[in-house]
């Protein structure tokens, strides 16, 4: 090791004569091994108490000892201070019990009286060892810096490689656990998709397009909050979403809001459920990218319909005609609007939304038929399940006993 970044390295002398750790002390020209004698102690609770109060690299261990001997202060040392280096000092007639503590992992032994050329060699030995160690520390702690900088990118990289479909599921989970993220597979994926990053003549600098793109990101993240999430930029540039909590359908119109408000940009944002298998998050993000590119044909009177739809579909009292008083449109305008861009009447989205939302409960809730209902923006049951039944062709007690029938079946 080069000496400039040479580390000096702590030495406790434990041993009961005091002869014997002055003669040890007197003896090695510790600077020169790049070393220096932190400690002295006459028994082995001194020396434990002081090794613990201190970082001690090696320690020089009289095998006979008061009060602890040199096996039970090793054994101590070893689980709290699992770096440190172990010399023994012993004499001829404790040689076995030396060997015994050399087979528990102690670097090297010294017999008494010490030799100064043998003592010298095994420090030597030993600080070489410390130094490929602090070596190794060092490499290491300089991979971890370098990964802890570059966990966005890896991050970025994963996520691509996840949504293109080119990582198994086990793959996939180790490396979500490597980048602190959760473990699992995510219930929601989206995308952000801002127009300007594919026009073929763009207005902006690239570097002004990256600034806008991380305020986008910024605002995002803040709304998706507390939904443990990752965002990321997919192959074309736009923002993806990977969200492991699910989110309202409202996030969406009002992260569109806020980046109009005060970036004065048009972004299109849509989340998809992602199905629990293989393939379910190549999927769902493949539908948001399709349904960001419909999005952006939308008109800002279909999209403002369409979100004010999504969040009071549950309100009975929401119809044609006070959808079109609270866009200050015409009735007859608006629902030909509506059946030119969504190619669906008022009366059909409505209710395929509200169905979608009653799905939702049946699935993931215990609330009774007419709890959905009322919450699904249904004045009774009975039209309830009439309307559910017209569009799954089955009433809402007989799909969630087909639930119940496909659980039991598949445990």
């Amino acid at each position: 090791m080069n000496k400039a970044n040479q580390v000096l390295y702590q030495v406790l002398i434990a041993d009961d004569e005091p002869i014997i750790r002055e003669g040890i002390r007197d003896a090695v020209d510790w600077a020169a091994l790049g070393m220096e004698v932190a400690a002295e102690a006459e028994d082995g609770e001194e020396a434990l108490e002081l090794a613990l109060s201190r970082v001690i690299d090696i320690a020089l261990v009289d095998m006979n000892m008061p009060f602890m001997d040199g096996i039970a202060l090793m054994k101590r040392l070893r689980e709290e201070r699992p770096d440190c280096r172990f010399v023994i000092i012993t004499g001829h007639d404790e040689f076995a019990y030396a060997q015994e503590a050399i087979r528990l992992g102690v670097k090297d032994y010294i017999l008494k009286p010490v030799n100064a050329e043998h003592l010298v060699s095994v420090l030597r030995s030993v600080r070489e060892e410390l130094d490929e160690r602090h070596i190794q520390s060092n490499y290491l702690k300089k991979a971890s810096e370098q990964i802890e900088k570059n966990i966005p990118l890896l991050r970025e990289r994963f996520c691509q490689e996840w949504i293109d479909g080119l990582l198994e599921e086990s793959e996939a989970v180790e490396q979500l656990e490597f980048l602190g993220l959760p473990p699992k597979q995510p219930v929601q994926a989206g995308i952000a998709r801002w127009p300007e990053l594919t026009v073929p003549q763009p207005l902006m600098k690239e570097s002004d397009r990256q600034l806008y793109l991380f305020a986008m990101e910024n605002m995002i993240g803040e709304l998706l909050q507390p939904a443990a999430h990752v965002l990321f930029r997919d192959r074309t540039g736009h923002i993806g979403m990977l969200l492991w909590d699910e989110i309202p359908a409202k996030t969406c119109a009002d992260a569109e809001q806020a980046v109009q408000k005060y970036l004065k940009l048009s972004i299109q944002m849509h989340v998809e459920p992602v199905r629990d298998d293989s393939g379910g998050i190549s999927a769902a993000y493949e539908a948001c990218r399709e349904a960001v590119l419909r999005d952006a044909q939308l008109s800002p009177l279909v999209r403002r319909a369409r979100q004010l739809i999504q969040e009071q579909y549950a309100d009975p009292e929401l119809t044609l005609e006070s959808l079109a008083a609270a866009l200050q449109v015409s009735p007859v305008y608006l629902s030909r609007t509506l059946k030119k861009e969504l190619g669906t009447s008022f009366v059909v989205f409505i209710t395929q939304t509200r169905i979608r939302k009653a799905i939702q409960l049946l699935n993931g809730t215990d609330l009774s038929i007419l709890e959905i209902a009322e919450r699904t923006g249904y004045d009774s049951q009975h039209y309830f399940s009439t309307a559910f039944k017209k569009v799954m062709g089955v009433s809402p007690n007989g799909y969630r006993k087909g639930l119940a029938f496909q659980e039991e079946k598949g445990g």
